[in-house]
């Protein structure tokens, strides 16, 4: 399908906006047709202009020569269009650029855009624009509110905004969900009923919303950000799935009331109907400990993103963003690059009918990417599919509390209900012996993925020991950081032993390679990241022996010394096996992929690169998401066609 070629309005504005998150689309005004309403004339060779809707001035928006802009010019305009037409408040009531004072301060400031009441001398609504590519201002417009006696303020930079709500005369300390239309009152809008289904077309970035939530107050709250977000995440799940599935009228309870002790008891009781519901991620006698004052602030902004059946890219991000260093670095536990996890289920190309599994799951991104790829590969492409066959044949497993919370909430996001991802120690089934319910249910589930050994008298012992299991795939980036030094760990481990003796201590990646190779069945394949120095070092040796005993190497990808920054410049490789057996007989010479990655997608401070066009605009995918700028896609159609022509069974 051909491109549609530009217009020459998006044309200026794409060059204007070339390094900023938004090629020529804004996504606040992404229902708005530009190129009605930007009058945009060329004053003079290559300088431009546009018409301000209020005052009809010529106001500078670009200078091709000197490369200099003034994209926030663009983002105001689009803000008066947007306030008179989809809000209805008329032009006259409004004043651009109206001079601020402060108190006996002679150099006064000049708010964007000021809508004035009926009475058209108290100002009501203050709106500050930014550039896209500009995050700061919310501090500027709360002193703007003070100075004016204004109720309402609005930052907005065109990709995302902030509503400030000071209910005069109290200073600013509160957010609204959506700005009062002209005629509607703050109580209007509090009050006023809203169904799922007014959320299903809005288009909102969870991590956006979380750092505004963060800067407006969770930072000074004197709480656990990650818990209580998390909490307020299962609480919106939970009123979501009601409201979708059970409500008749689909109101949706999970929103900001008049009263901030209403939205407090409302939004608790969500949240504990979703413990109940979702046991195993919060203790039944927990409450959200923000505040009622302080909730109040942060759903405004939370309320206005759906979570089912969201872009699980956009969330996942958000959820990376949450984690505490603590629960990464410390732990050796850093997020799969997307990429990563895309190239490694590309290669393996898990089918509808296997058992895939993760035995560090993390955020359960090699799990998610798994069911995506199924649906769109080896079912109908449906969603109800997705979720049937996740329900059976996806599997995870983590140790880390604030880890496993994120892949449970993502499973939930996606739909097929967590129903096998535990929170165990993988390395040490010893753990899985508890008699608490969570424990029960956990072995029992897993016991029906335990590999028939032939014997009964092994059999027996399996059942105990979880020591070998019949997954078909696994897909896993273990902790890098951490020796072992239990004995009692170790004796369960061949590769912690050298002739026959135990070692004193090994790192945790080297028994994680040997307990993956445990977990899936004779013929099954894994992928598994590793520091590359498992690979190269002499002193790895041993390691590499196990391997080639066990299994074939099918590939070997190395990974740009960038991928995992910033949390790390470790030098990583992802390797691939198929364990002999089943038809995958022992051999001793056979040709095994090898690449190495050119381009990791990120720069040398770990910030991700995108794709950019002749024009210097971001490239999107169909979903309108940036493309990242890596050569790892290239690198699995590569084994793919190495694959094919020797055909591999599998």
């Amino acid at each position: 399908m051909p491109t549609k070629k530009p217009t020459r309005t998006e044309e200026i504005i794409g060059k204007i906006f070339k390094n900023s998150d938004i090629a020529f689309g804004l996504k606040e005004f992404e229902n708005i047709d530009i190129n009605d309403i930007l009058q945009i004339t060329e004053e003079e060779k290559d300088r431009y202009s546009l018409k301000d809707l209020k005052t009809g001035k010529s106001r500078f928006i670009f200078d091709a020569k000197k490369e200099t802009s003034k994209p926030e010019e663009i983002v105001r305009q689009l803000w008066l269009y947007k306030l008179n037409k989809h809000y209805g408040y008329p032009f006259e009531r409004m004043e651009t650029e109206r001079s601020i004072h402060f108190g006996r301060e002679i150099h006064a400031k000049a708010a964007d855009i000021v809508v004035f009441k009926k009475d058209g001398i108290t100002p009501y609504i203050i709106v500050e624009v930014k550039s896209p590519t500009e995050e700061k201002g919310i501090d500027q417009l709360k002193s703007y509110l003070n100075s004016e006696g204004s109720e309402i303020g609005v930052w907005s930079n065109g990709f995302k905004k902030t509503i400030l709500y000071r209910p005069y005369p109290k200073e600013f300390d509160d957010t609204l969900p959506e700005i009062p239309a002209e005629g509607q009152t703050i109580d209007d809008l509090l009050e006023a009923k809203k169904t799922y289904f007014e959320y299903t077309t809005t288009k909102v970035n969870l991590k956006d919303v979380i750092e505004s939530m963060e800067e407006l107050v969770l930072a000074n709250a004197g709480v656990d950000v990650f818990t209580e977000v998390f909490k307020l995440i299962y609480a919106k799940l939970y009123d979501e799935q009601e409201a979708k599935l059970h409500r008749a009228d689909k109101e949706v309870f999970f929103r900001k009331y008049r009263d901030p002790s209403k939205t407090y008891s409302t939004i608790n009781d969500l949240f504990k109907k979703a413990i109940k519901r979702w046991p195993g991620t919060f203790y039944e006698q927990e409450n959200i400990n923000l505040s009622a004052e302080h909730l109040s602030i942060v759903v405004g902004e939370l309320e206005k993103a759906r979570l089912f059946g969201s872009d699980l890219s956009i969330i996942d991000e958000a959820f990376e963003y949450l984690i505490p260093e603590v629960a990464k670095g410390k732990k050796g536990q850093y997020f799969t690059p997307r990429h990563v996890i895309n190239m490694a289920v590309k290669m393996l190309d898990p089918k509808e009918d296997e058992y895939v599994i993760d035995p560090a799951a993390g955020s359960g991104g090699f799990l998610i990417n798994t069911m995506y790829w199924v649906k769109d590969n080896h079912l109908n492409g449906t969603d109800e599919a997705m979720q049937e066959y996740a329900k059976e044949y996806i599997w995870g497993i983590d140790f880390a509390e604030e880890i496993s919370k994120v892949s449970r909430a993502l499973m939930l996001i996606a739909g097929d209900g967590r129903s096998h991802m535990f929170k165990l120690n993988s390395l040490d089934p010893r753990e899985w012996q508890g008699e608490d319910s969570q424990m029960l249910d956990a072995r029992s589930k897993l016991q029906t993925r335990l590999l028939d050994l032939k014997s009964g008298t092994d059999n027996s012992e399996n059942r105990k020991t979880f020591h070998y299991m019949n997954f078909d795939v696994l897909l896993t980036n273990p902790p890098f950081a951490g020796e072992i030094k239990d004995s009692g760990l170790m004796r369960q481990y061949n590769l912690a032993k050298k002739k026959n003796k135990l070692v004193n201590k090994i790192e945790r990646h080297i028994l994680f390679i040997e307990r993956a190779l445990d977990l899936i069945r004779p013929g099954g394949r894994m992928a598994i990241v590793l520091p590359q120095g498992v690979l190269n070092n002499t002193n790895m040796e041993n390691v590499r022996a196990y391997l080639f005993d066990k299994a074939r190497i099918l590939a070997v990808v190395g990974l740009h010394g960038n991928t995992f920054k910033p949390h790390t410049g470790t030098k990583t490789s992802v390797l691939f096996l198929q364990k002999w057996g089943n038809g995958n007989e022992p051999q001793k010479d056979y040709p095994i992929f090898m690449a190495v990655s050119k381009k990791g997608g990120k720069d040398n401070s770990g910030d991700y690169i995108y794709k950019k066009d002749a024009n210097g605009n971001y490239v999107h995918d169909p979903k309108g998401r940036k493309v990242l700028d890596h050569d790892l896609d290239e690198i699995a159609d590569g084994f793919k066609k190495f694959a094919n022509e020797r055909k591999f069974n599998f």
